[in-house]
């Protein structure tokens, strides 16, 4: 049985948007705007695992929105860590800037895949139903 629930469209464009925002701020970030070491560090490979999931967001793959609502929380707790303790102003400015993107992805993801959980569950209630008949 194939799930095909109507899930609102600016949803999906909020996780789309504040993932590639993300994606722009940590390399900009770690490249020339507050890189740890200048002229730039390796720290922008922390990137790399957001590129994972960019496929499967762009298709809309269900699986693959709800793996990275978790792993985008790697990127929630670095914002915070860095917002709160580094001494450069623009890098405390750019964690908290990484927070707020993170906490959109996440949300958006969230209630975009809402009406898929519903019909998975009313699915599951109706062949349990099946079965007890």
């Amino acid at each position: 049985m194939q799930l095909q629930p109507k899930a609102p469209r600016f949803f999906y464009i909020g996780a789309v948007s504040s993932l590639l925002a993300l994606i722009a701020l940590c390399v900009a970030w770690e490249l020339f705007l507050a890189p740890l070491r200048p002229h730039g560090s390796w720290m922008v490979l922390k990137v790399v695992p957001l590129l994972l999931p960019l496929r499967g967001v762009l298709k809309r793959d269900v699986y693959t929105l709800q793996w990275s609502s978790m792993l985008i929380l790697i990127y929630f707790t670095e914002g915070i860590v860095r917002a709160t303790s580094d001494a450069n102003h623009l890098s405390a400015m750019l964690g908290w800037v990484e927070v707020a993107l993170t906490c959109l992805f996440f949300l958006c993801v969230i209630l975009y895949l809402r009406p898929y959980k519903k019909a998975a569950k009313a699915a599951a209630k109706q062949v349990i139903e099946k079965m007890t008949r």
